[in-house]
């Protein structure tokens, strides 16, 4: 039983890990068709807006953001709701050429699908740091 709940816990970070990873590559080469691709047709997305519903709600916040920005990403706490979900607390630095960063908290939930992780919901919180 230990054994089970050990590779349950691997998966799930792996499988935030990996979209984390594909999410900041394509945020930070301006690939915006594979970055709003990572998302599930019905995602629910916040981003410092308000929210929106499904990938042409990602693709229009995205398309508005500023050239050059790029993204750092830390799992801060991860959950297992389900066995094809995955939740997860980050804290991320979103850089500009010509401006201050900007840092906020983002709670993910990735879900699986025929062995593909994509995103389900996506909140972004710009907090004071502590």
């Amino acid at each position: 039983m230990i054994m089970l709940v050990f590779v349950m816990i691997i998966v799930m970070v792996v499988a935030l890990k990996k979209v984390r990873i594909l999410y900041s590559h394509y945020f930070d080469m301006n690939e915006l068709d594979n970055l709003v691709g990572l998302f599930t047709e019905d995602a629910i997305f916040q981003g410092l807006h308000p929210y929106t519903v499904g990938r042409k709600g990602v693709a229009d916040y995205y398309a508005g953001q500023a050239p050059g920005m790029t993204v750092a990403y830390r799992i801060l706490e991860t959950r297992r709701p389900a066995a094809d979900l995955a939740l997860g607390y980050l804290d991320a630095d979103f850089t500009f050429p010509d401006r201050p960063t900007v840092s906020i908290y983002l709670g993910l939930l990735v879900a699986r699908d025929d062995d593909v992780w994509s995103i389900a919901f996506y909140e972004a919180s710009k907090l004071d740091r502590f």
